[in-house]
């Protein structure tokens, strides 16, 4: 029993915890930042001032995670983020392909709950920061609601991934909120004061169908949508969540400290339109249905953004300016809404896209002002504009994973974060990120500490391809113009063969384009034009462009619209080799073509996607000469995903016993080995509401293992799914000779590998 007398004052119990990376925000961003550095060997402490980690992505605000993909309805082939990111995303489809919020919280949860190093601190809300100097904070005060205890957060490093920023804000950090003028920066999209200088939040609802009818009384503050909101007809009974997205309100009003006043407006509209989809006779097909949930939470898109010694524009994003200190990179278009949101009359959002992926760099994610403030997620340092692009969830999380290994680089050299931005340690977070499976376009690992570099590398088998399967073909309407993307090499290009159908006579326009860009996926160079006569019937069609090609590059065989014609395709898939569609993906503003607008700043480009599976087959083209550029090489050229080349090493298809056989000179001490499989770095893999077609990638090798020069087995693997395999093998493994025996993931994928590496 406790008993005490009143009229004496209490403190509430405190506790001190020290970390050597104190990460505010369980988003997206803070997950990402906590697990890479504790795998770094960082005691992290990480704080979450909700119930559930994942921030915009949890259950409580419901919205799908994505990035460079943008709903593969770009032109960022291959582009998904990699790293921990790409980790959480595989085992979310693998465990959750349905897109079940509730059970993606589960996931992050148990991602941190297995990292010995972290610290977790739910519904723990930051409130105070103190400072050892102007320039340096020492330590954060915090206070967990449900466990009534305040915490003294000690740390020599602090990642705000917060959204709002409120580690940067209360310790004095330089930073910026509302958009800038055209003048500052030169952008020529940045928006005058009509459009508005923020965007706003939104609420999401869930409906469901109980199979009988379901009355509905709206309560007392409903909005009547039909005279308050302009776009009220677009409201409709099939869709819900995040794909009402569009919701939107609150740009006009401080996005930081009105945020219950902009909540409850959006539970007005929400409970509103509901009463208009059940009651207003228009809907009879939600007779059925009941409203399951709706948020309490807003998803935030923008509040405050903190300046670092680089501020990135919209030229670095459109022109895709390339950065030495490049440590992420983005995808998504300049996505841009009005402030007034679901109250304007004016297109919900203006999505602008980048002929490609751009570069993210160091620069961005560190205060310019406050010595040991790292910045992550949206808050990171770039213009109003240039946020458009950045702010999406992966793309955040990506550059959180980057600031977790340069916090390692930091604590390992006694640097503060602007220091790692010197030369030789910036080659060192680059080469680190790498390794940790972060993609940064236009480098190469380099790593001497690889011991497969040092090593003979053989293989039973490289795939020398000479076309796909001539079996199971699959007909195809050419209702909309078709490409193959193809890895060819210098030199004479190949002849190509491919079998069409002609319903009547016809002119069929075939043309071989390539990308302006080195090692991009737009294809806006015309290399090659042929003009076809077609008869009626099945035809074999021989194409000869008659080029020399004088570097290693995709090219697009391309087969214009005509809907006179069937094109011939396989159920065949190889690693790297890829059929798109001058489609339109309404869902990310692709109509097929970008038509800039006079003094936009923006390109002006077609759209050359591909297609979700069970879809996206190949086209089944036959080569006159083979594409050698699968060969055993590419596991250790430091490129992890198909770029300018495939990367991979791909197996012969008639291969029955794929082999990979490892040799030195000398014996060696290996406790480490990692290998990095395909798991389509081209699927979005949208992490709620939408249904993926497959729990495992089709390209992803489940089953391996590995012998050493003695013959003995020293790991097995079983129904692999993920991307990067880590294997920290219990007893070191002293031996001249390592042999990896792979199974093709199925008849018609060959065995893929895109990286081996070894450590001692």
């Amino acid at each position: 029993m406790i008993y005490s007398k009143g009229g004496i004052s209490r403190t509430l119990k405190n506790e001190v915890v020290t970390a050597d990376l104190a990460v505010v925000g369980g988003g997206m961003s803070g997950v990402c930042a906590a697990i890479t550095a504790a795998r770094q060997g960082l005691r992290v402490v990480l704080v979450q001032d909700r119930s559930v980690l994942g921030g915009n992505a949890s259950s409580e605000v419901r919205l799908w995670i994505l990035g460079a993909t943008s709903h593969m309805g770009n032109n960022n082939r291959w582009s998904r983020e990699g790293g921990v990111i790409d980790e959480i995303l595989v085992e979310n489809v693998y465990r959750n392909p349905e897109g079940n919020a509730v059970i993606l919280d589960m996931i992050l949860l148990d991602k941190v709950k297995q990292e010995p190093n972290i610290r977790l601190l739910l519904n723990t809300s930051v409130y105070e920061v103190h400072k050892e100097a102007d320039e340096r904070i020492k330590s954060l005060t915090a206070f967990c609601s449900q466990n009534s205890t305040q915490y003294t957060l000690e740390s020599s490093l602090f990642c705000d991934a917060s959204g709002d920023g409120i580690i940067g804000f209360l310790s004095g950090a330089a930073f910026r909120m509302g958009a800038e003028t055209r003048e500052e920066f030169d952008e020529a999209m940045a928006p005058d004061t009509s459009y508005g200088e923020l965007l706003g939040h939104t609420l999401y609802f869930y409906t469901k169908d109980v199979g009988k009818s379901v009355s509905y009384t709206a309560p007392a503050f409903a909005m009547d949508v039909t005279k308050e909101i302009p776009r009220f007809k677009n409201f409709n009974a099939k869709e819900h969540g995040c794909k009402l997205w569009w919701v939107e309100y609150g740009g006009r009003l401080d996005t930081v400290h009105d945020t219950e006043e902009i909540k409850w407006e959006l539970w007005k509209i929400i409970y509103g339109v509901w009463d208009y989809i059940k009651n207003s006779g228009q809907f009879p097909e939600a007779d059925t249905l009941t409203l399951e949930w709706v948020g309490m939470v807003p998803g935030k898109r923008e509040s405050r953004r903190f300046e670092g010694d680089y501020i990135l524009t919209q030229k670095d994003v459109v022109e895709q300016r390339q950065h030495p200190d490049a440590v992420a990179y983005g995808g998504w278009s300049i996505d841009l809404h009005p402030a007034d949101g679901v109250f304007s009359d004016r297109q919900p959002c203006n999505q602008w896209h980048s002929k490609g992926i751009f570069h993210i760099p160091y620069r961005c994610l560190y205060s310019r002002n406050i010595q040991n403030l790292f910045l992550a997620g949206r808050l990171i340092s770039v213009s109003h504009v240039a946020f458009g692009a950045t702010r999406v969830m992966a793309t955040c999380a990506y550059v959180a994973q980057a600031v977790a290994v340069a916090a390692k680089l930091c604590i390992q050299h006694q640097l503060a974060p602007r220091e790692v931005g010197q030369s030789y340690y910036m080659t060192e977070l680059q080469k680190e990120l790498q390794r940790v499976g972060q993609y940064i376009p236009g480098f190469h690992l380099s790593d001497n500490s690889d011991l497969v570099q040092q090593a003979e590398l053989t293989s039973s088998s490289n795939l020398d391809f000479k076309g796909f399967f001539k079996e199971n073909i699959l007909w195809k309407n050419l209702d909309i113009s078709a490409a193959q993307l193809l890895p060819v090499v210098a030199g004479a290009l190949p002849i190509f063969l491919l079998e069409i159908e002609a319903m009547q006579p016809t002119i069929l326009e075939v043309e071989l384009r390539s990308s302006e860009r080195k090692g991009g996926f737009t294809p806006d160079q015309e290399l090659g034009k042929i003009k076809i006569s077609l008869k009626r019937g099945i035809q074999t069609v021989t194409l000869d462009f008659g080029l020399k090609i004088y570097e290693d590059q995709y090219v697009f065989l391309t087969f214009l619209q005509n809907k006179h014609v069937r094109l011939a395709y396989t159920p065949q898939r190889i690693s790297g080799l890829l059929s798109v569609f001058n489609g339109v993906n309404k869902a990310v503003s692709n109509n097929g073509k970008q038509v800039a607008l006079s003094g936009s700043g923006v390109d002006s480009f077609e759209f050359w996607t591909p297609q979700r599976r069970p879809e996206g087959h190949n086209l089944a083209i036959q080569l006159s000469s083979g594409l050698s550029v699968f060969g055993i090489e590419n596991v250790r050229n430091g490129i992890d995903r198909p770029a300018i080349r495939p990367n991979a090493w791909v197996a012969a298809t008639d291969d029955q016993q794929p082999i990979i056989s490892i040799k030195w000179k000398q014996k060696q001490c290996i406790r480490r080995i990692e290998i990095s499989f395909d798991t389509d770095w081209d699927h979005a893999m949208e992490s709620v509401l939408m249904t993926h077609p497959e729990t495992v990638m089709p390209f992803c090798i489940r089953n391996y293992s590995i012998e050493d020069g003695n013959g003995k087995i020293i790991y097995t693997q079983r129904a692999n799914f993920q991307t990067r395999n880590v294997i920290e093998l219990p007893e070191p493994c002293v031996t001249d000779e390592l042999t990896i025996s792979l199974e093709h993931p199925s008849p018609d994928v060959p065995a893929a590998v895109f990286a081996i590496r070894c450590y001692a």
